[in-house]
């Protein structure tokens, strides 16, 4: 779509404002990491996580995630694609957002992401989706194999991952509730 200058519009900008609109962000990013980096120390967990159509050999777009975070949180960026594209995107991301999470306590102003156009971004998000889930599709030969079978820390990265999460949806509400009794917000 082209606008009144007759230059092209992105469905989406950028804006530093005063007021953090993504408040989630930075806590749900922390959580992420940190359990990607207990998944680094304690190994994959030993849990069969797939839903039946995996076994019939349907592979979804998350196959293979958790396995791409782990190698990810290794430094192995490139085994982290093979598994799934989509976990070296979320490590990326979840970086990102504590880089602004930091940046905008620093500063007072916080870079907000704006969808202009929910069309375009909505279109993109389901086109997106669709190849990934061919991807993993065609991949299903490599997620079918299990992780490796002596992780007898798994179980400690369930119970380490549990109170994490919690943490981290227990700082979104308290950050929710907290903007609602300020004035303006």
């Amino acid at each position: 779509m082209l606008s009144e200058d007759g230059r092209r519009r992105l469905p989406c900008r950028t804006v530093w404002e005063d007021r953090d609109r993504h408040r989630w962000a930075g806590p749900l990013a922390a959580a992420g990491l940190l359990a990607g980096a207990a998944m680094a120390v304690l190994g994959l967990p030993p849990l069969d996580l797939h839903g039946p159509l995996h076994y019939a050999g349907v592979m979804g777009p998350l196959c293979g995630g958790t396995r791409g975070v782990h190698e990810a949180a290794l430094g192995h960026f490139g085994e982290a694609w093979r598994y799934n594209p989509l976990s070296v995107v979320l490590v990326a991301g979840a970086l990102v957002a504590l880089v602004r999470e930091a940046v905008g306590r620093l500063a007072g102003r916080w870079l907000n992401l704006r969808v202009i156009r929910r069309r375009p971004v909505v279109v993109a998000g389901l086109v997106l989706g669709l190849a990934l889930t061919a991807r993993q599709q065609a991949q299903a030969d490599l997620l079918r194999t299990g992780p490796e079978a002596d992780t007898p820390t798994g179980l400690l990265l369930y119970a380490a991952a549990l109170p994490l999460v919690a943490l981290a949806l227990g700082l979104v509400m308290v950050t929710r509730l907290r903007a609602r009794r300020r004035p303006g917000g």
